[in-house]
């Protein structure tokens, strides 16, 4: 290894950083939420987190702090369930101690009870503004976890030029979506965040806590398998994600992140000699037929560049050819059309032959001294 080359991060590195990301994100953004109630605040603790700690441990373990972001990510073709799973796991327990920790410090008010306070998430009777019906809390945390996921994807996107933006762009992504759903639900978009302040705040918000599990995971799992649909593949998938519904060892197709780009003749992928693809070369130019694309090689080919060595290819004269229709004409032959031979006594149409006898219409006193000439009478 070369003074240049970093070894890739271990497992427990990745572990490392998930911890530390999740546990940064839960405690600066629920604690924002149980400390102060403006919106806007609270938005911006949990926007900041994700973009500071994508940053800063990104390039570690790709910055998830979220389970929702692992699953997706993994139907995507981007991660490996194994470590999509064990993620999940880490996300939830750093999750479950960042609350705690807070639990803890928000103790140290007098007085102060845990109970619907922890920055929980809600719907029902549980929103203190107006009751928030549980099919809406379900719909409106499915949608805005897959808008997050599909701006998650698109930003670490390989064929993104912009990629070293992504934390910047996900941030700002986060902090919108809180804006929208604080009021609704609390935003969860992440089971993690749910899970841990849930176990401190009390019964009813551990009885509420699977929406705020279920719906995420489904809003991540609509993005993973739609977004190489919309917006195609950016790579081979990491072998052991996706969905694999064939079994056995065959590729993961459009679950696994995009179509199989080893696949010649998929609908929407990059195919070798596919109709409407993006074909690898063009027509095939060793095939000698194919529509569009003459081969050089054959002399007689329709519309292709005539052959300079053919002699009786149709629209390329023969510059050897004695009589080829309308050629140069051979100044040797002797009585071909069009082109009087000069050595031809008796050719129709040509310059007369002085030295002829019997040239009809010839000058006076040219002609032959036995013959008697027609004169006008004097």
């Amino acid at each position: 290894m070369t003074d240049t080359e970093t070894a890739p991060p271990t497992l427990a590195q990745k572990i490392g950083a998930e911890a530390l990301g999740t546990f940064v994100l839960v405690f600066f953004g629920v604690g924002a939420a149980m400390g102060s109630g403006n919106i806007v605040a609270i938005a911006l603790a949990f926007g900041i987190s994700v973009m500071v700690m994508s940053y800063a441990v990104g390039h570690i373990s790709g910055g998830h702090f979220n389970p929702a972001v692992s699953v997706g990510a993994a139907i995507a073709g981007r991660l490996s369930w194994i470590q999509a799973g064990i993620y999940a796991a880490v996300q939830v327990v750093s999750a479950i101690v960042a609350a705690a920790v807070l639990f803890l410090v928000f103790k140290g008010f007098d007085g102060w009870e845990a109970k619907g306070a922890m920055g929980q998430n809600f719907f029902g009777d549980e929103n203190t503004n107006h009751e928030f019906a549980l099919w809406a809390a379900l719909i409106v945390e499915i949608v805005a976890t897959a808008i997050f996921l599909y701006v998650i994807l698109a930003a670490t996107d390989k064929r993104n030029p912009s990629a070293a933006a992504a934390p910047a762009a996900i941030g700002l992504a986060l902090t919108g979506i809180h804006l929208v759903l604080i009021p609704l639900t609390g935003t969860s978009v992440n089971p993690a965040r749910s899970i841990g302040p849930a176990l401190f705040a009390g019964s009813d918000a551990i009885i509420q806590v699977w929406l705020f599990i279920v719906a995420p995971l489904i809003g991540a799992a609509i993005a993973g398998i739609t977004y190489a649909l919309i917006f195609g593949s950016d790579g081979e998938p990491v072998p052991g994600s996706g969905l694999n519904f064939g079994g056995g060892n065959a590729p993961a197709s459009a679950f696994a992140g995009g179509w199989d780009p080893n696949a010649q003749q998929q609908w929407g992928g990059q195919p070798q000699q596919q109709w409407g693809g993006q074909p690898q070369q063009g027509w095939d130019p060793n095939a000698q037929q194919q529509w569009g694309q003459p081969d050089p090689n054959a002399q007689q080919q329709w519309g292709a560049q005539p052959d300079p060595n053919a002699q009786q290819q149709w629209g390329q004269p023969d510059p050897n050819a004695q009589q080829q229709w309308g050629a140069q004409p051979d100044p040797n032959a002797q009585q071909q059309w069009g082109q009087p031979d000069p050595n031809a006594q008796q050719q129709w149409g040509a310059q007369p032959d002085p030295n002829a006898q019997q040239q009809w219409g010839g000058p006076e006193g040219q002609g032959d001294s036995s013959r008697t000439q027609i004169r006008p009478s004097e």
